[in-house]
């Protein structure tokens, strides 16, 4: 050895290759925690991604789009399980582009692999799909997966759905892909929870929306057209394809009073036995219904045999005294059943429209009892006061025409005593038109007007100012005086509480061609600004007769034709 080589450090040759494995090692270990915290990263992203949204719509569609990025999948889709807990009632795809999704046809319906997470739901980590028992294959034109993952997620302990992720783009799927998914699931489940909670506070506004409608519809007309509106409402808020309301029509039986959507006119006037339909038990019971005509072939809803409807909600109209009816939403085979959520908002809102009814229709027996007894008092005071004074003073008249010297005198008074048995005869001829008189006497267009003016003004603290053009006797006191009225309500609440108008010009003018609205607010709010629920009932009153209705920023114009 030489003296150079003597002061030179040397390590044996283990040591140093021990060294160089740790090294390695920790630089490995490193790596995986830099990789460990970008997918940690990624993770929240995908969570704040989830979590930025409350329509469930675009939340599950969120939720696969964030799945698929996070774990590095071709494809991915979530599967909503329909309420019975067998099949999938929505499934939300995304990777694959339009063109493949249309060949391929149909979408999944829960059977194979994907029914299995169902079955089980517990977390499925393939490593080729086609050697797995429970896949029943692909249909034609669907794209080749081999890698597959699938994880449940939960709500509140319930399993709402399931994410499925396919064709690793990194190889196969990991078991901390897996554990990823897993705490994605998990994340997806508090949002679709805050979603859904979000979606029935949401629902339950609208209900109350359309409670609030009917109630006012009533105070400007009658029943009939408040139940056309408990039908329109409840298709629109349920989601409903066909909506009937059945009345009562003897003791055995239910009539279609209402119906309103596909083939409405088909089943209009359908009556049907109470001791065989699902109508019938539920006005019977008390009870309301959810589920599928399948379910009960031998009680079908009185719609079922004239129109194939597969899901049905069935409500009784139920009131303070007696249950009035029956309330009952269709939906066509091949779409979602109804929730039970819905059933709980539609009973509630049947039941708060049959009280304002009940109400309606009581305050309507009052007043026509209080107009009952102020004919019969006017009657009297006619009979008693009027009649006997003419017939007394007749009886003087009758005595002078003896005392009477000359003969012009005496014609001229037998005259008058002619005239007053006439007079006589007239006005018990009016008490005997106001005993049998079997209507009750509906005030004036201008004087109902006044009394919608008075309400609202002393309600809401509001100035309107009124001009009358034309002859207002040309509406008469039927239906379009109602549709007025209504409209006339309808328009100064929408003009109150979107404008926050403090007053209104309201001019109505009538000519012999049509009758024309125009209300014009000084407030600092639009109009045509916010969901205004209102609007669509006074719009088709308008569209109705065949007339127009216009809204824009500082004015309401309703007009109609005459003929």
């Amino acid at each position: 050895m030489s003296d150079h080589d003597e002061g030179r450090l040397t390590f044996p040759d283990l040591p140093r290759m021990e060294l160089d494995e740790l090294l390695g090692q920790l630089v490995e270990r490193a790596q995986e925690v830099i990789g460990t915290q970008g997918r940690l990263r990624g993770l929240l992203r995908a969570s704040r991604m989830v979590t930025s949204d409350l329509a469930l719509p675009t939340l599950l569609r969120r939720i696969a789009e964030a799945a698929r990025d996070l774990l590095g999948a071709r494809y991915a889709a979530l599967g909503v399980i329909a309420p019975g807990g067998r099949q999938l009632a929505e499934f939300v795809h995304t990777g694959m582009d339009p063109e493949t999704v249309a060949l391929v046809g149909r979408l999944p319906e829960g059977k194979g692999l994907l029914g299995a997470l169902i079955d089980d739901p517990r977390p499925i980590r393939l490593s080729r799909i086609a050697d797995d028992l429970r896949s029943s294959g692909f249909p034609d034109h669907h794209p080749p997966m081999n890698s597959f993952l699938g994880v449940p997620i939960l709500v509140r302990g319930v399993v709402f759905g399931n994410l499925y992720l396919t064709e690793c783009e990194h190889g196969g799927f990991t078991a901390e892909d897996e554990e990823l998914a897993l705490a994605l699931a998990a994340t997806a489940g508090q949002a679709i929870d805050n979603a859904r909670l979000y979606e029935t506070a949401r629902k339950q506004q609208e209900w109350l929306r359309a409670s609030a409608v009917v109630s006012r519809e009533l105070l400007g007309s009658g029943p009939e057209r408040a139940l056309a509106l408990i039908a329109e409402y409840t298709r629109d808020l349920a989601d409903a394809d066909l909506v009937t309301v059945l009345r009562p029509a003897g003791e055995d039986r239910l009539r279609v009073e209402v119906a309103v959507g596909a083939h409405a006119e088909d089943v209009i006037g359908l009556e049907a036995p109470a001791d065989r339909t699902l109508s019938g038990r539920v006005f019977r019971s008390g009870q309301p219904h959810l589920g599928s005509w399948e379910d009960h072939p031998d009680q079908e809803p009185a719609v079922a045999s004239r129109v194939n409807v597969d899901a049905v909600l069935v409500v009784p109209l139920t009131g303070a005294q007696e249950i009035n009816g029956v309330l009952t939403a269709a939906r066509v085979p091949g779409r979602p059943r109804f929730t039970a959520e819905d059933l709980e908002m539609a009973a509630g809102f049947a039941t708060q429209a049959s009280v304002s009814i009940e109400i309606a229709d009581a305050r309507a027996e009052q007043h026509q009892n209080e107009l009952y007894e102020e004919r019969d008092q006017i009657a009297a005071e006619l009979h008693e006061q009027v009649i006997q004074r003419v017939y007394a003073v007749s009886l003087s008249l009758q005595t002078v025409i003896g005392l009477a010297k000359a003969p012009t005198v005496a014609q001229r008074v037998r005259a008058a005593v002619r005239d007053l048995d006439g007079v006589i005869a007239h006005v018990q001829d009016a008490v005997r038109r106001l005993d049998a008189a079997d209507s009750a006497h509906r005030p004036g267009v201008r004087e109902r007007i006044e009394e919608v003016l008075a309400d609202v003004t002393a309600e809401h603290r509001l100035s309107v100012s009124t001009r009358f053009a034309g002859k207002l006797d040309v509406i008469g006191s039927g239906e379009l005086a109602d549709d007025l009225i209504v409209v006339l309500r309808d328009t100064l609440g929408l003009i109150v509480r979107h404008a926050a108008a403090t007053a209104v010009d309201l001019v109505l003018t009538c000519t012999e061609e049509q009758v024309s609205l125009v209300m014009e607010h000084h407030g600092g709010g639009d109009l045509r600004r916010g969901d205004i629920a209102e609007w669509p009932a006074v719009a088709e009153r308008a569209r109705h007769r065949g007339g127009a209705a216009e809204l824009d920023d500082r004015a309401v114009r309703w007009s109609v034709p005459l003929r």
